[in-house]
């Protein structure tokens, strides 16, 4: 947490994730739903919404990837796989199952590990 304090791109960072996280929910959204035609397939608000949050979240990227170290970088990227499992909990009442938290726990574990194996 103290990184974050000298470094307020890591907090956007993790906002960005949410963004990321939330468009794709937005595009899943869409992808479970009957449409009239191919048309409104891909154009309708989940779609458009969701490639925007898409875009707002790569540009903010950017920003962030210019005032960040590259090892902080590679540490909050996975973070997005995280966001979405609670996501998909919440919005498609999918089960957190023994494998999904292992493998969040893995992934937890190579950030941890990454962490502590980079030099400062």
């Amino acid at each position: 947490m103290l990184d974050a304090l000298k470094n307020p791109y890591i907090l956007l960072m993790i906002a960005i994730a949410f963004i990321a996280s939330f468009s794709q929910i937005l595009l899943k959204i869409s992808a479970g739903k009957k449409h009239e035609s191919v048309i409104k397939e891909y154009v309708n608000p989940f779609v458009i919404g969701g490639y925007a949050m898409l875009v707002v979240s790569m540009f903010l990227g950017i920003i962030c990837y210019k005032h960040m170290d590259y090892m902080q970088v590679v540490i909050l990227e996975p973070v997005g796989y995280i966001i979405v499992m609670f996501l998909s909990r919440i919005f498609f009442k999918e089960k957190i199952t023994r494998r999904k938290i292992t493998g969040m726990l893995l992934i937890l574990l190579g950030i941890i590990i990454f962490h502590l194996v980079t030099p400062a």
